[in-house]
């Protein structure tokens, strides 16, 4: 692919909504991939003092427990994009915590270029926990529910 075409593509991702973009020409393939702006906010927040780092390490070892407490399956985005809980905003969610779901039940959608994909528990079980937020942008392999 020409250098100009690839400079092209950047800047488009850099100037739009999308978050990522993967072109495959002839035998070549690229992927552009936009870091989101929860990201990059996250990210100077936690070095910014040298106070707040000790309470981040502080909460570090908390958060370390917490996943122990909560043993079990760990239903996981199979994709990029955002986090719904429920097919729209008037709608009650999919799933509650303390609630019985079979293998295959929808548990959460999640939109990625403009396409909503119902995502399933592949495991049946009780929900544990809910380890993403309403809205929320979420990750490849990135844990959703943890399923008893």
């Amino acid at each position: 692919m020409d250098l100009r075409k690839l400079k092209t593509l950047i800047d488009l991702v850099a100037d739009s909504g999308i978050a990522e973009l993967e072109i495959t020409e002839g035998e070549g393939k690229v992927r552009i991939v936009k870091f989101s702006q929860a990201q990059q906010t996250v990210a100077p927040v936690a070095p910014a003092a040298a106070e707040p780092a000790a309470t981040v390490t502080a909460a570090a070892p908390a958060a370390t427990p917490e996943p122990a407490a909560t043993q079990g399956h760990r239903v996981k985005s199979p994709m990029v994009g955002t986090f719904y809980r429920a097919p729209n905003p008037n709608s009650p969610p999919f799933v509650e915590l303390g609630q019985s779901v079979k293998e295959g039940e929808p548990v959460c959608i999640i939109e990625a270029m403009k396409l909503l994909n119902e995502i399933e528990a592949d495991k049946s079980g009780v929900i544990k926990e809910i380890l993403v937020e309403n809205g929320e942008p979420v990750e490849y392999g990135q844990p959703l529910f943890v399923i008893g």
